[in-house]
């Protein structure tokens, strides 16, 4: 096989983690051997799975931010398994520092299926890096939608929450959470602090 890389993007709460929950159980049914790789900082719902908002969840390898490496993923794996791996995928994307878009190459390079999954914009609206860069160098490329909150439109934002009200811009990018922290919202209905 060739290596190829798909990416799933779009706002909170549009399926992204579960869209690639069923890529790679759907590899793993076809006998194909899959390596899962999560942010060590999304400890949400549970340390060593990746796990949807809605409960669906699948084993996962943690990888620290800054370590987006091939030895680096070699060691997390064990030995021989990233070398025996079918498909390596990532949980999280925009968590991830620009080395991931090397990495992803690298594994390409290797004859490897990479399957990223990650927010295409911040709270803020801004792109959230390294996503830009894998969307770009994307076989394969998925934009999901969430349900608006407010209105019932499709949403492509993910509206940060502080006590109920719009975060503002100059909130720290990365802020780990989940329902009541983040909503979905359309382009009209989403707003900043």
């Amino acid at each position: 096989m060739a290596g190829r890389l798909e990416v799933i993007t779009g706002c909170m709460f549009s399926g992204k983690s579960e869209e690639l929950i069923r890529r790679v159980d759907r590899a793993n049914i076809a006998g194909q051997t899959t390596l899962l790789f999560k942010p060590r900082l999304d400890d949400r719902y549970s340390k060593n799975a990746v796990v949807t908002h809605y409960g669906r969840e699948f084993e996962a390898k943690l990888l620290k931010t800054g370590e987006e490496s091939i030895s680096t993923l070699g060691e997390v794996a064990g030995p021989g398994q990233l070398e025996d791996s079918d498909i390596v995928a990532f949980d999280e994307g925009n968590f991830f520092g620009e080395d991931l878009s090397s990495l992803v190459l690298k594994l390409m390079g290797r004859d490897k299926r990479v399957i990223v999954a990650g927010l295409d914009l911040t709270f803020a609206g801004d792109p959230f890096h390294p996503m830009p860069r894998l969307m770009a160098e994307a076989d394969r490329l998925d934009k999901l939608h969430a349900v608006c909150t407010e209105c019932g439109d499709a949403a492509t934002r993910t509206q940060r929450l502080i006590d109920g009200e719009p975060a503002p811009a100059d909130d720290q990018v990365i802020k780990v959470g989940g329902k009541g922290a983040y909503e979905a919202r359309c382009r009209d209905c989403w707003e900043l602090g």
